[in-house]
């Protein structure tokens, strides 16, 4: 595990300061530790920072094929090189080293473009083939591994694992993309391929850019989706037995590692079912580690140490006070763009706390999109179920009017508001997702925005992303139409986000069994009834592990990682939200209006209504604003820009 950093000239080949390129390598550090390492020939500078975790001796990057013509730079793991050696060394490649990196460079040299088809794993890569005057990036299938990039306006291309290692460059703009601003207030997180900052984008997951030098800059291709078929006609009995069997092999190919390993333990599901895989691959106890909270409302603790227990495993606990809010000001720090996940603080800590004990851990990240796990589904399905009953053109106008004219009962059981369920079957399903999952929904980022932004966005809405991907998703099946967009957003720009630079932050590797795309790939086969059946998500992983794990691990209600927010900001933080949510950086922006930000803040604290998820989506841009907006512009501007120029 890695981070990689670059310069390329794509109009000729200017000299590469080499000054700047270490100053982008040292911003990621925290990514590797180990060793870090610069190429810089004419036109192109590559810069790896090194967690060393596979062929200890001879990994160091940048990595060059036999005759120096090609170099690359990588992040990640590929999984399946050690099958992939013998195959190239037949085709006459030499190796002089024991490393997946070596893999990729050869593969680029027998197969081009097409050894991303090859690659099993997490991976974020840069490639310059010197003959064919050629870059090639790629990340992969389902956005473990970051990559970042941006085009000056001297034809300069930066990329980076993080956003930090673009920005460190100096030659970034800092403006603010009003669109980021709309789908981060949505979403909590910025979607690909968009960043906060205008001029810099993400990779998508699955995609590859391919950059001739003195070409116009192309645009990066899709490699790889995943496709929800359903029509497999496996037994219910055989689907159990191929899962035990498919979970087995993604877990061992991740526990390959010179250094020591061990995996996250939550007590859910998820964890638990790798940690058992790992127990039965493994001749020796495996290291788990969990943290527990001082508030039993949020502690999963006794369900970790049942499995621990059951497993003999080499189990760590650590207490984290519920009031653990220190952080907010190294969260915006870390991230780079406004991510507003509270859960972000627990796994910071779990990250820090594995890191004590070993170098690489195995995560259950992934089972919820793949499985059918998120409570989210369930409620989808009820509402699709009632939406079926009459057609679109009879229900948009019967019930957005309906929906319209009743009175608002947020107060009330859900089974009674029947303002929602009026307006929940106004919308297709994909609005209807899009506004489940919606942090600030549409009438109050509606409230929230200044007429200035409104006119910045100039109609601009999140939901455009959910349409976008949905075009894609080749399904008309209720489930899996979200579980698609689930794997194309949420999963990417919120889950996969916040592992990597909270494990990255302590350099420590997190490999995720349960995204293993030829595992995704068969899943899509499956009918969604062996995912979500009656109200049960999870149903066959769960069918699978029952002779594994105890019924009251499996079948328990989801208690996710969650924070007390509600209570902090009438507590502990009640002046701090007060300060940054009516304080002047956010006013300053002329993008959010004053009165409703007050409405927010006061409601909350008198208890009359919980605000606490745009509270927190709020005051983390707030911070957002102050830690890398502001920061960047007094490092690395010689003149700070008036607030119109920074932000606009």
């Amino acid at each position: 595990m890695c981070g990689i950093t670059g310069i390329f000239d794509t109009r000729g080949k200017r000299e590469i300061q080499r000054a700047v390129l270490e100053r982008m390598n040292d911003s990621q550090h925290h990514r590797g530790p180990d060793e870090g390492s610069l190429h810089v020939e004419p036109g192109l500078g590559f810069g790896h920072r090194r967690l060393s975790i596979i062929d200890l001796a001879t990994g160091q990057q940048p990595l060059f094929n036999e005759d120096g013509s090609v170099v690359i730079v990588f992040n990640g793991e590929i999984y399946n090189y050690q099958d992939l050696i013998p195959e190239l060394q037949a085709l006459g490649h030499v190796f002089h080293t024991k490393s997946d990196t070596e893999c990729i460079v050869h593969a680029w040299e027998a197969w081009g473009e097409a050894c991303v088809q090859r690659l099993r794993g997490m991976f974020a890569f840069a490639l310059w083939d010197r003959n064919r005057q050629t870059l090639f990036m790629a990340r992969d299938r389902l956005g473990v591994k970051p990559l970042h990039y941006a085009l000056l306006d001297d034809g300069m291309l930066l990329f980076g694992s993080e956003l930090k290692s673009v920005l460190a460059h100096g030659g970034v703009r800092r403006d603010l993309d009003p669109l980021a601003v709309e789908e981060y207030f949505a979403l909590g997180y910025v979607a690909e391929p968009r960043t906060v900052f205008k001029q810099a984008l993400k990779l998508e997951p699955g995609h590859m850019l391919t950059w001739r030098r003195g070409d116009a800059m192309p645009r990066p291709r899709r490699f790889w989706d995943v496709t929800f078929t359903l029509d497999s006609p496996i037994s219910e009995a055989e689907a159990c037995e191929e899962l035990r069997a498919r979970l087995a092999e993604s877990v061992r190919l991740r526990m390959i590692a010179e250094v020591p390993l061990g995996a996250f333990l939550s007590g859910g599901v998820d964890s638990s079912a790798v940690v058992a895989t790992m127990a039965g691959l493994s001749d020796r106890p495996v290291h788990t580690c969990s943290i527990a909270f001082d508030d039993p409302q949020f502690n999963e603790a006794e369900f970790a140490q049942r499995v621990a227990l059951q497993y003999k495993t080499d189990h760590y606990v650590e207490t984290v006070k519920s009031d653990d809010f220190d952080l907010i000001d190294a969260l915006a720090r870390l991230y780079d763009e406004p991510y507003a996940d509270s859960s972000a603080i627990p796994t910071y800590r779990v990250c820090q706390l594995a890191r004590k004990r070993v170098t690489v851990a195995l995560s259950g990240d992934g089972g919820d999109e793949s499985f059918g796990g998120y409570r989210r589904y369930r409620m989808h399905l009820m509402e699709e179920r009632m939406r079926s009953t009459l057609p679109m053109a009879l229900r948009r106008p019967l019930f957005g009017t309906l929906g319209r004219l009743y009175p608002k009962a947020d107060w009330a059981p859900r089974v009674f508001r029947a303002k929602t369920t009026f307006e929940g079957m106004a919308r297709t399903p994909v609005e209807a997702y899009f506004h489940s999952v919606s942090i600030l929904r549409g009438p109050m980022r509606g409230r929230l925005f200044s007429g200035a932004l409104k006119r910045e966005l100039a109609g601009y809405d999140a939901l455009r992303v959910f349409e976008g991907h949905a075009a894609n998703s080749r399904t008309d099946d209720p489930l899996a139409l979200i579980q698609y967009l689930d794997l194309k957003t949420y999963l990417v720009g919120d889950i996969n986000t916040k592992v990597d630079r909270a494990s990255m932050a302590h350099s420590l590797e997190v490999r995720e069994p349960l995204m293993d795309h030829p595992l995704v790939e068969w899943l899509g086969t499956l009918p969604s009834s062996m995912k979500v059946r009656a109200q049960e998500g999870k149903f066959l992983l769960k069918k699978a592990m029952e002779p594994m794990l105890p019924r009251d691990i499996l079948y328990r209600p989801k208690m996710g990682f969650a924070v007390p927010l509600a209570r902090w900001f009438r507590g502990p933080l009640k002046q701090r939200v007060r300060d940054a949510v009516l304080g002047e950086r956010l006013a300053d922006t002329g993008w959010f209006d004053q009165d409703y930000l007050r409405h927010l803040v006061d409601s909350h604290q008198s208890g009359a209504n919980d605000y606490s998820a745009p509270l927190w989506t709020t005051l983390m841009f707030e911070a957002f604003l102050r830690n890398v907006v502001d920061a960047g512009v007094s490092n690395e501007q010689p003149t700070r820009p008036s607030t119109a120029e920074a932000l606009v």
